[in-house]
């Protein structure tokens, strides 16, 4: 298990670059893939297509979120990091669920709606990784959707990836399922090698990170 996520930590990675987290079996998740680092105009697309509501630029980011999943790889079903009611009643979709739609169609895999929130949970800006954990504990399940998992090897589109606690999260709840394989895909990630820099920074207004 790697989540190949770049960043400083008080303990050691080990002799196959793990760290203390994946060790311990937090991910969840199998392995993790993303095209860039969340930051410059990277950040300024997603939070347009966030948060400016600019449904159209799921088709450059699912492009280069495409290119950033390795070719010799396969999938038995594609899935996405889900939205609470509220939240994708406020914002209109889920822009997850579009990434994960077009990821789908082309890599000729089948897209299932697999999991559901089971409860809102607050944003993830500002706290730390044990809250972050603990913010999502429990927080999805899966729907009767998800009753051809079991053995299965699952993609988990999400658009960005801070710390994995919400994809975390999600692949602990696919596996209790049966899926044998869960890997994690997203369009950015947070470069934690920055996380003390940016720690003096106010997240922006809606800003909500995984």
């Amino acid at each position: 298990m790697s989540c190949r996520t770049p960043f400083l930590n008080a303990f050691p990675l080990d002799a196959a670059g793990r760290c203390a987290l994946c060790r311990a079996g937090l991910r969840g998740f199998d392995a993790a893939y993303c095209f860039g680092s969340y930051e410059g105009t990277l950040r300024e697309l997603i939070h347009l297509y966030k948060y400016a509501r600019i449904q159209t630029l799921w088709q450059p980011l699912a492009g280069w979120l495409a290119g950033a999943l390795p070719l010799d790889k396969r999938y038995d079903f594609v899935t996405a990091v889900p939205l609470h009611w509220r939240k994708q009643w406020q914002r209109g979709f889920n822009q997850s669920e579009l990434l994960a739609r077009a990821i789908a169609r082309r890599r000729g895999i089948p897209l299932v709606n697999a999991l559901g929130r089971r409860r809102f949970t607050t944003t993830q800006a500002g706290l730390s990784n044990t809250e972050r954990r603990k913010n999502v504990a429990a927080a999805f399940r899966c729907r009767r959707a998800s009753r051809s998992l079991p053995g299965k090897s699952v993609l988990l589109i999400d658009d960005v990836m801070t710390t994995g606690s919400t994809a975390a999260a999600c692949a602990r709840a696919l596996k209790q399922a049966g899926a044998a394989r869960v890997t994690l895909a997203t369009v950015a990630r947070v470069d934690r090698r920055l996380e003390g820099a940016r720690a003096q920074m106010v997240p922006g207004r809606g800003e909500e990170l995984s």
